[in-house]
């Protein structure tokens, strides 16, 4: 029998056969590589033969598969299934460990640096049944008031604009001003005392735009592609963290991928970036981190695209990481961080962007202000094993900051039309005021050696040296013509010394102490202290924990206080601060907290922080404490004889990220209190009295044809105090009392006494990402301040304004889009 050629039906069964092999081969190509290093906690050693066990979500059929570490600890699953997936960690006499949530994307392999702790209890070829809790600090040192934070919680959470800053103010105790800054406020503390750290070592404020007291800024440097998990504190600090009184963010970068070249691109509304990554050599075990952002609507006014608009943004940052790793000679790591930015802006007031002095509310002139900072990190460190059970880690950084401000008066006279009606101000005459330059070169060298006598007993002991080589200068015109008054100008060296010793005990399984000293010394006037420091964590039950702890602080003042030239009666001027002492607080904290199962948890800590020597200004009427400083400098005598205490309690229920969803709710009512020589005790200005977040979200995996698209849903409510102010003068009717010719505005009699309003916010947020054979695309879409709600925040005298008081308000409605492509 002859077989009859029908070209339409082998056509259609060709495209047919054609059709089924690529989209199987597209499925089988949506996998990627996961793969790591197991270390033990205290030694920093691998681990061999430790054994890891894969489990994937049901959207990649449920997968189960195991493998063991190598010689190097290390270990490596292929192919495994986009999506999210879970690690389950096991040695014999160590820690089980859970590693949840692990995202996997076609685009870019997993790379994971673990570590697990051996048991306290000795057993050998038996399970422990102990196992890390989510949330937890990677610190083992820190038992409370610290929390960790993973980058995918960066990218998840709601108005974070993948900002890993922005991101602290969803936890229980710390928010910020509301108008748009970074500022972090920490159980009612200024926040000029949080400590930024990079990889362990402290450095710059990470912020473009700084004002001069170092304090905020509107965009961050860290850009969370480069960002592993990082810890942050709230109080009663370890004994290693010194010279810090308000919260601590030790933020770490992740390790390259030394085993091939990877990417991410990303355009959005506020930068155009791009991070290259990968081995510095084949074979080698090293590797290269690298980013670089450019701001997009200063690379588009670059293009002339934005015309002659004025008042734009400009910044650009980078920030890198090189791991070099030798046979014998331990593993040394550069890294750095670094931004330039600048903008000129004309007619500005306090609703958009404060400035020093009060000129702005003169009706006959205009304020311009042009700005340009820049910050620069950089670090060398290294890690060497010493025997069996110790390590030494030496770290040398330099660190560079550096803020230009010039304010230019403008004199204006108003024209008018024929019929007498208002056309424009004309700018007759214009001068510079103000002229500010600030430069903080900063040299740091540090040793920390880590030594584990046995599962149960660990030391930690290291030290500290700090070089700053400051150079201020600050000048005003009072009026035009007039010579310029000098404010600041010195250029001095400051050194400090600061030691620690740290003994974690784990008395058995269930109790652990940690305890020890933290020492601080100031070169310049030979002030020093030393601080014990304690914690204890009781696992009542395999899921109730009580924790407490203590700790005495202290902390430098700005260097300006030290060198402020304070003119005297007879005209003369003197620097009476270089004897200034150190802030000093102790921190109480009580917390508890109950696991209702895997992935859900109540916490409740309670604190107490006493605040004394508080350098405050040495006149028995003045309000003025350095707790309370802001954007203007206080150029007067200074005493420590100041007191203050911040109490408050802190509720967070968190259902952690599962079964494709999350909530954090948080709670907390808190005072912040201080007195100065008046004798009368106020509000500090950040003493909003309650907060309370809400966030959500949900994650739709799964989705699309080939079912390799995923979407997420996001939601934050924010509810808190506003800030306390220096109200504007007004007479017992309440009306306006200012005097704008002897240049008398604020009533510091009623200094802190109130706030103007209550704040609140609402953000949505989606992402949408698509899994391609080779890359992986995501699209970020940010809504902050749905409501566009503006509550008043602070209030300045203004002319031209409904009854002349105008306001600084929350920031408004502002949505961000972004792209990123990972290849």
């Amino acid at each position: 029998m002859k077989l009859k050629f029908c070209p339409s039906k082998t056509a259609g069964m060709t495209l047919f056969v054609l059709f089924l092999a690529t989209t199987l081969s597209l499925a089988q190509q949506l996998s990627q590589t996961v793969r790591g290093t197991i270390l033990d906690a205290d030694s920093k050693l691998p681990l061999i033969g430790a054994t890891i066990a894969l489990a994937s979500n049901a959207t990649n059929g449920g997968q189960g598969i195991g493998t063991v570490t190598d010689e190097n600890g290390q270990f490596r699953f292929e192919n495994v299934q986009i999506g999210r997936v879970e690690l389950s960690l096991s040695y014999v006499g160590y820690e089980n460990q859970t590693v949840p949530n692990i995202v996997v994307n076609s685009g870019k392999e997993v790379v994971l640096n673990l570590q697990m702790q051996e048991s306290a209890v000795k057993m050998t070829e038996v399970t422990v049944t102990a196992s890390r809790n989510k949330g937890e600090a990677l610190n083992e040192m820190a038992m409370i008031s610290a929390r960790s934070i993973s980058p995918e919680e960066t990218n998840r959470y709601a108005g974070g604009f993948n900002d890993p800053s922005r991101i602290l103010s969803n936890f229980a105790g710390i928010t910020s001003t509301q108008d748009g800054s970074n500022d972090i406020i920490v159980r009612g503390n200024s926040p000029k005392y949080v400590q930024w750290r990079l990889e362990g070592e402290q450095i710059t404020n990470p912020n473009h735009f700084g004002d001069q007291s170092a304090v905020s800024g509107s965009v961050s440097i860290l850009n969370n592609t480069m960002l592993a998990a990082s810890d942050f504190y709230t109080g009663a600090f370890s004994p290693e963290y010194g010279d810090v009184l308000s919260g601590v963010y030790d933020v770490r970068l992740r390790t390259g991928n030394n085993e091939k070249m990877e990417a991410v691109a990303g355009i959005g509304l506020l930068g155009t970036e791009l991070t290259l990554e990968g081995p510095l050599k084949q074979g080698y075990g090293g590797s290269f981190l690298v980013n670089y952002r450019y701001s997009t609507a200063g690379l588009l006014s670059q293009l002339g695209l934005l015309g002659d608009f004025s008042g734009v943004l400009k910044f650009q940052d980078a920030s890198f990481k090189l791991v070099l790793p030798t046979k014998k000679l331990g593993v040394f790591s550069v890294f750095g961080l670094g931004g330039l930015s600048s903008f000129s802006f004309e007619d500005i007031t306090p609703a958009f962007w404060e400035t020093p002095g009060d000129n702005y509310a003169r009706a006959d002139l205009r304020e311009d202000f042009d700005k340009q900072s820049h910050l620069f990190n950089l670090g060398l460190k290294h890690s060497l094993n010493i025997g069996k059970n110790g390590y030494l880690t030496t770290t040398l950084t330099y660190a560079n900051e550096g803020i230009e401000d010039d304010i230019f008066e403008a004199g204006l006279v108003k024209i008018y039309d024929g019929n007498n009606e208002f056309l424009r101000d004309s700018v007759i005459s214009r001068r510079q005021s103000f002229e500010g330059k600030l430069r903080k070169p900063t040299y740091r060298g540090s040793m920390t050696y880590n030594h584990k006598f046995n599962a149960r007993h660990r030391l930690q002991v290291g030290t500290k040296y700090t070089l700053f080589d400051y150079q201020f200068e600050q000048s005003r015109w009072p009026s035009e013509g007039s010579e310029p008054i000098t404010l600041l100008d010195f250029k001095e060296d400051v050194g400090t010394v600061r030691n620690f010793v740290t003994w974690k005990w784990r008395a058995s399984e269930r109790l652990s102490f940690v305890s020890g000293f933290h020492n601080m010394n100031v070169l310049l006037n030979s002030k020093s202290t030393l601080e014990p420091r304690f914690a204890v964590e009781w696992n009542a039950t395999p899921r109730s924990t009580i924790r407490a702890g203590y700790g005495k602080h202290s902390n430098m003042e700005s260097i300006h206080h030290y060198f402020a030239k304070v003119e005297q009666p007879d005209g003369s001027f003197t620097e009476p601060n270089r004897d200034l002492g150190l802030l000093k607080a102790d921190h109480f904290v009580l917390g508890f907290e109950q696991r209702l199962g895997k992935n859900f948890r109540a916490k409740l800590e309670l604190y107490y922080q006493r605040l004394y020597d508080l350098p405050v200004e040495n006149l028995d009427t003045s309000y003025f404490a350095t707790i309370v400083e802001n954007l203007d400098f206080k150029y007067v005598d200074l005493v420590n004889e100041g007191t203050g205490k911040n109490y408050g309690v802190e509720l967070t229920l968190e259902k952690f990220f599962s079964n494709s969803y999350y909530f954090l709710i948080n709670a907390s009512l808190y005072e912040s209190k201080y007195t100065a020589l008046d004798g009368i005790e106020r509000n500090t200005p950040f003493n909003g009295n309650y907060l309370v977040n809400v966030l959500c979200g949900k994650e739709f995996p799964g989705m699309g044809r080939r079912k390799n698209q995923t979407l997420c849903l996001n939601a934050k409510a924010f509810f808190g105090g506003g800030r306390k102010i220096i109200p504007l003068l007004r007479d017992g009717q309440g009306n306006l009392a200012v005097d704008t010719e002897k240049g008398q505005y604020w009533d510091y009699s009623k200094a802190f006494e109130h706030s103007l309003e209550d704040a609140y916010q609402i953000q949505l947020s989606a992402s949408y990402k698509w899994n391609k054979p080779r890359a992986t695309h995501e699209l970020f879409l940010n809504l902050d301040n749905l409501t566009n709600h503006k509550g008043k925040i602070t209030e300045f005298y203004d002319e031209s304004e409904t009854g002349k008081i105008g306001y600084m308000t929350q920031f408004g409605f502002f949505p961000n889009l972004m792209y990123r492509v990972y290849f």
